[in-house]
């Protein structure tokens, strides 16, 4: 997989932390195998979650399948370029209410933390497994929950690119231009807070 240099100090992390990454512009020709999907969905499921209430669920959008016809459908212009190009897309959804037997969702104020550590977790577990990841949230997510089938006890957050990273000249310019630019993250300062918020952790 093609790889960028860490920059700043995520170059103090460990693996695969250190090298994540998340490309715009996908091998449109590279499939996933079903072991493979099921690991990743596996990081997620393993991810931690308040008092276990595991409020993650997942639509595995493989690529020409009816429900990655659904999301592509529905991406912002942003997106519509490069998203189709992943060999799958994970649409994230949280459990904000019990379900129709009173099951489930039982801790809604903290559904929605939870389900972003299970996309945290799938996505460095790709990472970790030589894909790629980026995480992307521009697309009608009442259009896909719809159409898909969500049931409204479900909340649809964003969803996840997985795939091994492509030639950029077969992407749009704007695609290609977006891989050089620098990451750039605040200043440890402004969200480590030290005696009280607003005070900076010495550390930072």
């Amino acid at each position: 997989m093609a790889e960028r240099a860490p920059e700043g100090d995520q170059a103090l992390l460990a693996e695969p932390m250190r090298s994540r990454w998340s490309p715009s512009f996908f091998d449109a020709a590279h499939v996933l195998t079903t072991d493979q999907l099921r690991r990743l969905l596996v990081a997620a499921q393993w991810a931690p979650s308040c008092g276990n209430a595991q409020p993650a669920g997942f639509i595995v959008a493989e690529r020409g399948s009816a429900s990655h016809q659904v999301l592509t459908r529905h991406l912002s212009r942003g997106n519509a370029g490069w998203v189709p190009r992943a060999s799958a897309v994970f649409v994230v959804a949280a459990q904000v209410a019990p379900d129709e037997q009173g099951e489930g969702g039982y801790k809604p104020f903290h559904a929605e933390y939870d389900a972003g550590q299970a996309a945290a977790h799938l996505t460095l577990q790709a990472q970790a497994m030589g894909l790629a990841a980026h995480q992307f949230a521009g697309f009608d997510k009442e259009a896909v929950a719809r159409e898909l089938g969500v049931p409204d006890h479900y909340k649809v957050m964003a969803a996840i690119a997985v795939g091994v990273p492509g030639d950029p000249d077969d992407v749009p310019e704007q695609d290609r231009d977006r891989e050089h630019r620098p990451r750039r993250r605040r200043p440890l300062a402004a969200l480590a807070h030290g005696p009280q918020w607003g005070v900076p952790w010495e550390g930072a």
